[in-house]
């Protein structure tokens, strides 16, 4: 992706020719987005219906359908920051860079405000139920995107591709070795209770580093739309497969890439072979994503490109419909999805005989009861219904905004 190859949006801009696709054919990146978006409902449809007192990443206790339920949202996050930085690219190439600098603040923090009001009440039904969740992240990482954009487009692969590589060499930095700036460095690249200034305390669940490099690394990905269709999906595929095999190659070796047990968030550490080969093939795949890890970031986004480069080159199936409405607004969904799961929860609860009022004061994040929850088969059907109630104010909102240009309707 050098600089002589592919231009900044600006430059395209600047020429008065794009070669850029219809907006038909950017349908793959909308059931991208879409397809995300389905699969995070289910994590959280079992965030507030799982009966299961374990992390599903526990490898003394889980098995297969449990950990393939939380695995499979895994691609989820990921995908958000890649094709949010895409979009960014999207968005510039007919702008100034001090227009896309100025959106992407301007959104960044938004977003951040929704993360500590909005999404936080949705979580736990408190007002003061905000924490350092994904949209926090994706904000934050926005509002450095804000200034990246400004350098050469060769240089931002470069940093974004040295970011992803090598931060895990950061892992045995410990927030406790920067004394008072403790807090800085949770925020930056580690999980868990942090002491923010003025003695407010707070739960770092997503981190800036190594988001934002997968962000703007989206970014200059979005580059490759200037090419024709048949080179551009070669390189994706290519790309693709490189990234897919060599998580392969990394978790097979425990070369490098992946935190020892204790120094990330919820991962099991180097993979070794188990006493089944349930236990095994779970290992295998249970990498750190709380930061994500250079191998969770090869297994998910390296499959990810892969399918993203099929649904490139083929007419995307009638299916796919939903999936293109939900991807046009995510951010919308998302929102609404929250409420939903947390309404559906408090309204199921009382029908079999389950405490409830838990619910309205922090729900799981304050700690489950032990008479609560129900299994798989009825998480999934619960996420069944998520899903077909959400179509159809996702569809109104979908055709809103196609229909009108009001510019508050970018930033939901």
């Amino acid at each position: 992706m050098g600089s002589s190859t592919l231009r900044s949006p600006s430059t395209a801009a600047a020429a008065g020719t794009s070669s850029f696709p219809s907006a038909g054919r950017l349908a793959s990146l909308d059931i991208m987005r879409g397809l995300m978006m389905v699969i995070m409902a289910i994590d959280h449809t079992r965030d507030f219906f799982t009966n299961v007192p374990f992390a599903p990443e526990n490898i003394k206790f889980t098995y297969y359908s449990l950990f393939f339920t939380r695995w499979i949202t895994h691609f989820c996050a990921p995908l958000f920051f890649f094709l949010a930085g895409t979009g960014a690219y999207f968005y510039g190439r007919h702008r100034t860079p001090q227009v896309l600098s100025r959106f992407l603040w301007t959104r960044g923090v938004w977003l951040i405000f929704l993360e500590f009001t909005v999404i936080g009440f949705a979580w736990t039904f408190l007002l003061t139920g905000g924490f350092f969740g994904v949209i926090w992240a994706l904000g934050a990482c926005m509002l450095i995107t804000a200034l990246v954009v400004r350098l050469p487009l060769r240089w931002i692969v470069i940093l974004s591709t040295l970011m992803i590589a090598t931060h895990d060499l950061l892992d045995r930095v410990r927030p406790q070795q920067f004394g008072s700036f403790a807090w800085l460095w949770t925020i930056l690249h580690v999980r868990g209770g942090v002491m923010l200034p003025f003695q407010i305390r707070e739960f770092v669940l997503f981190q800036i580093v190594p988001w934002v490099a997968v962000m703007t690394a989206g970014y200059a990905f979005g580059a490759l739309y200037q090419f024709d269709g048949t080179r551009r999906n070669k390189i994706i595929f290519r790309l693709g497969m490189a990234l897919t095999l060599a998580f392969i190659l990394l978790r097979a070796t425990n070369i490098y890439g992946n935190p020892p047990v204790g120094l990330g968030g919820v991962s099991q550490g180097d993979w070794h072979v188990q006493p089944t080969v349930e236990k095994t093939v779970i290992l295998f795949l249970d990498v750190e994503k709380y930061p994500p890890s250079l191998q969770f970031l090869l297994m998910t986004m390296g499959p990810s490109l892969l399918l993203l480069a099929w649904l490139d080159k083929s007419k995307p199936p009638s299916w796919t419909g939903p999936l293109v409405t939900f991807g046009r607004v995510p951010m919308f969904f998302y929102v609404l999805h929250l409420y939903l799961i947390h309404l559906l929860a408090i309204a199921v609860a009382p029908l079999f005989h389950q405490p409830v009022d838990w619910l309205f004061h922090g729900a799981f994040f304050r700690g489950t009861p032990d008479d609560y929850g129900h299994g798989l088969p009825f998480i999934y059907l619960i996420w069944v219904i998520v899903i077909v109630v959400l179509y159809f104010p996702c569809r109104w909102f979908a055709g809103l905004k196609q229909r009108r240009k009001d510019w508050w309707l970018s930033y939901i």
